[in-house]
Order: C-alpha cells, then sequence, then structure tokens
C-alpha cells in the first residue's frame, strides 16, 4: 500500500552504504518513476545528471578543490565527508531544474516538481530496497563548472544511492492533528 509506503521512507546515508553496485536498470527506473511526477504546464522542469565510477570521485574532488577554496577555515570532517560520499555511493545523482523559457509557470512551481520528481525516486528506491539521501551543500552554486548546465538550468542538489545491510529505525511524527487547522 502506498500509505506504508511513504511511513518507510527514509534517508540513508552514504556512510551507511555498502560496496554493492546499482544497475543500471535499476537507476533507470527510479528516474522513470521521477519523470511521472506532477507539472504545471506540463513543462516537466527536472533534469538528472547521473555519476557513476571515475565521475563520482571527480565529483568529490571538485567539491573538495571549491570548499577549500572558499571556506576560510575548511574543517575536517567535512572535506572528509565530501570526498567520501560521492566515492561511498552507488550512484550520485545530480538534481537539476530547468527553467521554462517562457516562464509559463513561477519559479518556485518548478522547484517544487523538481522536488516532487526527487520524492518519486525516493519512494521508488525505499521500494526497491536502495537507501537514498537528497544532500543540497552550498557548494552546489558552483555545479555550472563541473557539470554542463544549459541556460536557466541550476543544480538544486544531489540524490546519493547505494545499497545498505543495517536496519533502518522505524519513525515517529507530531500528530497531525497538531499541525492542522479545519475552517468549516
Amino acid at each position: 500500500m502506498i500509505f506504508d509506503l511513504i511511513k518507510k521512507r527514509r534517508s540513508v546515508f552514504p556512510v551507511q552504504y555498502n560496496a554493492s553496485p546499482i544497475a543500471k536498470t535499476d537507476i533507470e527506473k527510479i528516474l522513470e518513476a521521477a519523470n511521472w511526477a506532477p507539472t504545471h504546464r506540463k513543462t516537466e522542469p527536472w533534469r538528472f545528471k547521473v555519476l557513476l565510477g571515475t565521475a563520482k570521485e571527480q565529483l568529490g574532488q571538485f567539491l573538495l578543490k571549491k570548499y577549500q577554496e572558499t571556506e576560510a577555515s575548511p574543517k575536517q570532517f567535512k572535506i572528509k565527508k565530501l570526498v567520501e560520499n560521492p566515492r561511498r555511493a552507488g550512484a550520485v545523482i545530480a538534481i537539476c531544474m530547468q527553467r521554462d523559457p517562457n516562464e509559463s509557470v513561477p519559479e518556485w512551481e518548478e522547484i517544487a516538481a523538481t522536488a516532487m520528481a526527487v520524492q518519486n525516486m525516493w519512494l521508488c528506491c525505499t521500494e526497491m530496497g536502495i537507501g537514498s539521501y537528497w544532500s543540497s551543500p552550498g557548494l552546489i552554486r558552483y555545479m555550472g563548472e563541473f557539470l554542463e548546465l544549459k541556460e536557466g538550468e541550476k543544480c538544486l542538489g544531489f540524490f546519493y544511492m547505494g545499497h545498505y545491510d543495517e536496519e533502518i529505525t522505524q519513525q515517529t511524527r507530531t500528530p497531525i492533528a497538531e499541525r492542522t487547522v479545519w475552517h468549516e
């Protein structure tokens, strides 16, 4: 049931991933799930750049370089994460949004549509037993230097994916009644 799948979805971080590769067919299925997200005026603003193999290593090195260039006092734990997270992942997908050149909808709607595409990916990963995590570090503003981004396209973050062994803990939420106001 979809409700159970939604409740089961979790952030599974790169440090939790094992070395098992993710099949290209699985990545394609996950991306196809993204492609069915709602989109106002059918702008379909989501764009994805899949990084595998040495491209993941190159991403880590690029992020490290940018961090060292832009941070007055780099922190060692941050340096380690920037390099190791892409390496540990079975795949890293750069989440990008292509702004409609006609600006037929507000930009926030295209960002929201892209986020819904990522939620579809996340749910698909959950169903397939693949751990995933959306990271949006400040360094994404430099991704135009690493990726070929088209005019009006921007990177919104990275979707890390990997197989994992450990049990994922259940979570609780504040009751929705505490966050809902009914008007009748």
